[in-house]
């Protein structure tokens, strides 16, 4: 692992600050989560993280969908990025992107499909109180 050293604004050092302290981890993590963040989306354009109940999140920029939710979709489709598009009404180059992030961190997104299909009706069900449900 390499070290570096920062200097940042004072402002910027508190905005950093309250990051850290929103996702619990320290300064330092909390800088180099960041940083990964911003590399994948550079690698990545189409992806974006989010804060969501799970913690933080890959998400498509522009959507409400995390990237495991689109790779589900995917999955219907055998993975066929046009037909993947199609579905969501999306560009074939949206769909793409997404795919090509889920394969290169597929342990990550593995493991939040997995989280997904983990909850039972009945944890939804105390999850959404006022949801209603069809019977």
């Amino acid at each position: 692992m390499t070290r570096i050293g920062l200097e940042l604004p004072d402002e910027q050092a508190a905005r950093l600050d309250r990051f850290a302290s929103s996702v619990r981890k320290s300064r330092g993590e909390a800088t180099a989560q960041l940083i990964e963040e911003a590399l994948r989306h550079e690698e990545f354009p189409a992806v974006e993280f989010r804060d969501s109940t799970r913690g933080r999140q890959a998400y498509v920029v522009g959507s409400t969908l995390a990237v495991w939710e689109v790779l589900m979709v995917a999955e219907t489709y055998a993975l066929d990025a046009a037909r993947t598009a199609a579905h969501l009404g999306w560009p074939r180059q949206r769909a793409e992107g997404v795919l090509a992030y889920a394969r290169a961190y597929s342990p990550e997104v593995a493991a939040a499909l997995a989280e997904n299909d983990a909850v039972s009706e009945e944890e939804l069900r105390r999850r959404l109180p006022n949801a209603n449900w069809a019977r």
